[in-house]
């Protein structure tokens, strides 16, 4: 089984979920608006991908952001909190399964389930 993390409503995260269905993979998703996202869940994701690759700087949520919070990223622990606060700045779709562990990106995605 695979688990499909991030926000229903991102194009790239339905993409991903019509690709699954069509190659018959079954996946679920957390939607980090509905099921939120806890301390052990975004420290998971800070440790298999770090603040560089994890954060999403294109994005609007970055944008917003003031360039204090901005330069938390450096430290662990506020990035954590940053992530909690602001789910919709870590990118977008995170994968999970037994068998291959955290996977993160369209393409990485893609290569590894084909």
């Amino acid at each position: 089984m695979i688990t499909l993390y991030g926000i229903s409503n991102c194009d790239t995260l339905r993409k991903t979920g019509k690709w699954l269905d069509a190659r018959g993979l079954q996946w679920t998703l957390h939607d980090y608006r509905k099921h939120g996202i806890d301390h052990a869940l975004a420290t998971d994701l800070l440790a298999a991908f770090g603040s560089e690759r994890l954060i999403n700087k294109r994005g609007t949520t970055w944008r917003q952001l003031d360039a204090e919070a901005q330069a938390r990223i450096t430290d662990p622990a506020l990035t954590v909190a940053l992530m909690r606060a602001h789910p919709a700045i870590i990118k977008r779709p995170i994968a999970h399964s037994d068998t291959h562990g955290w996977v993160l990106g369209y393409p990485e995605l893609t290569a590894l389930f084909d």
